[in-house]
């Protein structure tokens, strides 16, 4: 393809909002558009990348015997209200009316919509089981898109689900899935490293995101440098070993705290270290207000917190909530009163007596507040984030934190769709089962941000060969001198009977082309230049840099080898 009749603006400055690397490659090297916030439109060597990426998804889809369909992006409201997602899934779900007042979302994912197609369908334990997937345009409707393509409004997704009769075949697929986005993220070129993570909105009880690693990430990994341990931060286990520092029993004393709303100002004011200090936060669980206690120094983790209450209606309460509830403000907060509120706690409390907590009065604490004397523990827990340095769950060594990008997660849905839509089977005892369910998705989209995220250098894009929107660059530096003109148009015909060739034939500045040519990062460049009356041209990888001057007569064999050595 000639440069010339391609549409390829790309930039010498970007957007001072384009946070990302990757956003500001792909806009600078004229492969994005923006046409509003978190929307973007796929230039022509975006729209060849993304085909790649889609061809690899789709073979590998084959190989473990997926079948593709496509689906509505637009879907009723009805459904979602079978599922009990509607009004669940919050203010990113896209929706809108018809003209007769109808509602519809425009679909962020299609558990809802595959079950309704498949429940009408699959009847007996004989058509089992089923894989279908689908490469299609999904909506969220995010509060903060950023990033780029990395958390847009309209985003592009593999989305598969398969159905089953027993755990047994759900395990079997799971793996399958496993293996199959392993291979896909190898052959596209990112370094992705599978998660224990958490299900999220879309629901199930068990799952493993795959994450590109990078320093923009949106989540923190927690992993090992002695085992293949990895989790989202979310799901890392913080193994808890009794570490007692336990002094004499002291008596019950309240002291005024002006001005201390914190566990750190707390911690200063008392002149305490701040793992000796509590935190005391206030949660509505189911409807209910439980109070959680934690250690100055850690965070409460809310996917724990749900884990252990078994619920995702978990929320912390509003500061109007719990002065009405406890007559102060937060910060003020501590688990002696007389109320009917049931206090947890996580595993590191027990460490500590004689702690200090609020007095549940503004500008007041409580010093020497000790469990079973002032008040009681309803459970102990696993409630918080793991710290960087702390044991591993799987006994390899400490943790240790990286940043990542989420391009694909597998879930094992179980029966929570199946059942709530009615979707059943017939076993072969005759007896009517509701369908085991699993889901699985890639985001194609971000996985084009997440290659040009790890594959890139100060001057531009490096494409691995496997997803390149072009094999070569043919440049010549000259057109207007016709010994270079014609060598050119010669390798032109030449090379694209082989390759994928973009023939720079444009009237620019060779300085110019050069830059262009390190933005788009193409494998291999040919440039044609002073040497071209002689049958001489310059090749060079674009990923190392290196150069060489070739005869045109060993050229196709030059870059024959050089193209399978990359």
């Amino acid at each position: 393809m000639k440069q010339s009749k391609v549409f390829i603006p790309t930039m010498k400055e970007v957007p001072a909002a384009a946070e990302a690397l990757s956003h500001r490659l792909l806009l600078k090297a004229g492969l994005i558009k923006q046409s509003t916030s978190g929307i973007y439109s796929y230039l022509p060597l975006a729209a060849k990348v993304l085909n790649n990426i889609e061809t690899i998804v789709r073979q590998e889809m084959e190989r473990i015997e997926a079948v593709e369909i496509l689906m509505p992006a637009l879907q009723k409201a009805e459904l979602w209200e079978e599922s009990g997602r509607w009004n669940a899934y919050g203010p990113e779900l896209m929706r809108l009316k018809d003209r007769h007042g109808r509602e519809f979302a425009l679909g962020p994912t299609h558990e809802e919509l595959i079950t309704s197609v498949i429940r009408d369908e699959l009847k007996s334990y004989k058509q089992l089981p089923l894989t279908l997937f689908q490469i299609q345009s999904k909506f969220r409707d995010e509060k903060r898109p950023r990033f780029g393509l990395l958390r847009g409004r309209e985003f592009i997704m593999k989305d598969a689900y398969s159905f089953h009769a027993d755990e047994a075949s759900l395990d079997e697929t799971y793996q399958d899935m496993y293996h199959a986005y392993d291979r896909i993220f190898k052959r596209v070129g990112i370094n992705a490293r599978p998660v224990v993570a958490d299900s999220g909105a879309i629901g199930g009880s068990h799952t493993h995101e795959f994450m590109a690693l990078s320093e923009i990430g949106e989540d923190t990994i927690v992993y090992s440098e002695n085992s293949d341990y990895a989790a989202n931060i979310e799901k890392a286990e913080v193994v808890y070993h009794p570490n007692e520092k336990h002094d004499d029993v002291a008596p019950l004393t309240k002291i005024e705290t002006p001005q201390v709303h914190t566990a750190q100002a707390l911690a200063t004011f008392l002149e305490k270290p701040l793992d000796e200090i509590t935190k005391s936060m206030v949660f509505n669980v189911d409807g209910e207000f439980i109070m959680v206690l934690v250690r100055g120094h850690h965070e409460i983790n809310d996917v724990k917190l749900k884990a252990f209450f078994g619920t995702d209606h978990i929320e912390l309460a509003t500061e109007d909530e719990i002065k009405n509830l406890l007559g102060a403000s937060p910060g003020s907060l501590g688990p002696i009163f007389d109320k009917n509120i049931k206090v947890y706690a996580d595993n590191f409390i027990k460490d500590l007596n004689n702690i200090v907590v609020g007095a549940n009065e503004d500008g007041y604490h409580l010093l020497n507040a000790n469990v079973g004397r002032d008040f009681e523990i309803e459970a102990y827990g696993d409630f918080r984030f793991i710290l960087e340095g702390e044991a591993l769950a799987d006994g390899s060594g400490v943790a240790k934190f990286a940043e990542g990008i989420e391009v694909g997660q597998v879930f094992k849905l179980g029966t929570k769709y199946s059942e709530a839509m009615n979707a059943t089977f017939l076993d072969n005892q005759g007896k009517a089962k509701p369908l085991l369910m699993g889901c699985y998705g890639i985001g194609i989209s971000r996985t084009l941000s997440a290659i040009v995220e790890q594959n890139n250098d100060e001057n531009g894009i490096i494409w691995p060969k496997s997803v390149t929107p072009f094999d070569l660059h043919l440049i010549t530096i000259n057109p207007k001198k016709e010994e270079q003109r014609e060598l050119a148009d010669q390798l032109y015909t030449q090379l694209k009977e082989t390759y994928d060739v973009l023939y720079d034939d444009r009237k620019e500045r060779a300085g110019v082309k050069f830059n262009d040519a390190d933005l788009i990062g193409l494998p291999i460049r040919v440039v044609v230049g002073k040497n071209a009356a002689e049958g001489i041209v310059e090749v060079k990888r674009r990923d190392t840099g290196k150069s060489e001057d070739v005869q045109i007569d060993n050229l196709n064999r030059y870059i024959n080898d050089l193209y399978l050595s990359i």
